[in-house]
């Protein structure tokens, strides 16, 4: 059995009866069998928690709990005191794994064992109408990300790995602290967990995952994801892992963004050069701070850059012009929307 490891499939679910047969179904077909699915039901009032009870009793790789608090991360906690295998994968409970997700994510971890984590692609699927456009373009970015496994570079952009697109040994997942904070987006969380205790992510070229688009999915719905810039996040976890006070730090884009970030910055008690390449601004004093055009960045020494602009354009761009500076050289940068 060490070549077929027990993987442990962590699924909440929330008032999803309509969807969880196809659900529950999709992970019964995987080719891959030796799973166990720990169901938590967070007192749905739909009838979920019959659902489960139902599929419980006919397969025993289905295990069924009631969770221990209210909300997401607590009936994730709920579920994880409950796991028996070496590696974790996460569900959610309106969506779908093709059949061969498992087996393609254990064939994967075992080329590289522990220290590493298994991620993949997802595909975006409405049962009426179509896909927001915006969930298209975070889809294709987050197969690109995949596909070269860059995941730590672009960490500061947006969440980098899907709740449900992981595998990882139990080990690697409790020492990155597991299911413990309370902090929401709790992906978006455990990607910077991951990336500060150094685990290597392995991107594959698949798609693991069938995503449900609907209107009333949590992203869309719950105070904790309004703001889907998660510039709190990101700083609270820059200024952990990768800012250098001793180096000079520019913040490139004064568009509302740019402009929040500024603030946030100001927050951390940090000064910085502010850039742009918009005339009207350049030259201006906002908050306190005088911009500057893109090119001074030129003329200050070993910085480290925080791109903050909406346009993709602009941020291909950018960064064809800070690869170009590098040869001068320009150092580190991120883009953080």
């Amino acid at each position: 059995m060490s070549e077929q490891p027990l993987v442990s499939i962590i699924m909440a679910v929330k008032d999803t009866a309509i969807y969880l047969p196809d659900c529950l179904d999709s992970i019964l077909a995987q080719t891959y069998t030796n799973w166990e699915l720990i169901a938590v039901n967070d007192h749905s009032s739909d009838g979920s928690d019959r659902i489960l009870q139902e599929y419980a009793a006919k397969d025993l790789r289905i295990r069924f709990f009631n969770s221990e608090g209210f909300k997401l991360i607590p009936t994730l906690q709920t579920g994880y005191k409950h796991v028996r295998g070496t590696l974790i994968n996460r569900m959610d409970s309106d969506d779908k794994m093709p059949d061969y997700k498992l087996q393609v994510m254990v064939d994967e971890w075992h080329k590289y064992g522990k220290g590493h984590v298994i991620a993949g692609g997802t595909e975006h699927f409405v049962d009426e109408g179509e896909v927001g456009d915006g969930f298209i373009k975070y889809e294709q970015w987050l197969n690109e990300v995949a596909r070269t496994s860059t995941h730590y570079e672009e960490i500061y952009r947006e969440c980098v790995i899907p709740s449900h697109c992981w595998l990882i040994h139990k080990e690697d997942f409790d020492a990155a602290g597991a299911f413990d904070p309370i902090v929401y987006p709790e992906d978006y969380d455990l990607c910077f967990r991951l990336y500060r205790l150094g685990l290597k992510v392995i991107g594959i070229n698949v798609i693991l995952h069938h995503w449900r688009d609907r209107s009333n999915r949590i992203s869309r719905t719950w105070d904790e994801y309004k703001d889907n810039r998660y510039f709190d996040l990101k700083l609270r976890f820059f200024y952990e892992l990768d800012r250098d006070r001793e180096r000079p730090l520019v913040l490139w884009g004064a568009g509302r963004n740019g402009k929040d970030m500024a603030k946030l910055l100001q927050s951390y008690d940090d000064t910085f050069h502010w850039v742009s390449d918009n005339e009207k601004k350049i030259g201006k004093d906002i908050y306190d701070v005088t911009i500057q055009h893109q090119n001074d960045i030129q003329d200050i020494e070993n910085p480290q850059i925080m791109v903050v602009v909406n346009s993709p354009h602009d941020k291909k761009v950018i960064k064809q012009l800070l690869l170009d500076w590098k040869k001068e050289p320009i150092a580190d940068f991120w883009f953080f929307s």
